[in-house]
């Protein structure tokens, strides 16, 4: 994959839409000094070039009933079949990010819960029945912050 070259103003208008994806192209351009068509055509020329990938509301999920919040370390006796697996585990709406991993484990994936019963329940009877032979939890207490690498 080719890197994408950012100049300074791209970094200033990737700074200002990731800390606030509804922010107009016209306020961003007011505040890098600039045209609001020049924002819109390097923002369409960074998604053109995949450096935008999507945008997307974060949800406060504690607020809709999902109090649990775990990652999870996934190994399988078997990693042949792992792109199976992670279609199976996309299938999921618990789960949120899944990552493949170097060492003792495969996959690290991270999943929300209404409680602990419930998270209990989904690992026993959604997760191992894939093919999990070993499976390490961490229970998060919360976000402490999320952010993107803008420069």
């Amino acid at each position: 994959m080719n890197e994408y070259t950012l100049d300074d103003l791209d970094y200033k208008i990737l700074n200002l839409i990731s800390n606030d994806a509804r922010m107009s192209f016209l306020e961003v351009s007011r505040l890098c000094n600039v045209s609001g068509a020049a924002v819109h055509q390097r923002v369409q020329k960074m998604i053109t070039s995949n450096v935008i990938t999507g945008s997307e509301f974060r949800l406060n999920l504690s607020l809709i009933g999902f109090n649990t919040c775990a990652l999870l370390e996934l190994h399988f006796a078997c990693s042949d079949d792992i792109n199976l697996v992670v279609e199976k585990l996309r299938a999921i709406p618990e789960i949120v990010e899944c990552n493949s991993m170097i060492g003792d484990y495969d996959l690290i994936i991270k999943i929300y819960a209404r409680d602990n019963a419930h998270l209990s329940d989904m690992i026993n009877h959604q997760i191992k029945p894939l093919g999990a032979i070993r499976i390490k939890s961490t229970i998060l207490y919360g976000e402490l912050f999320h952010k993107q690498i803008t420069h």
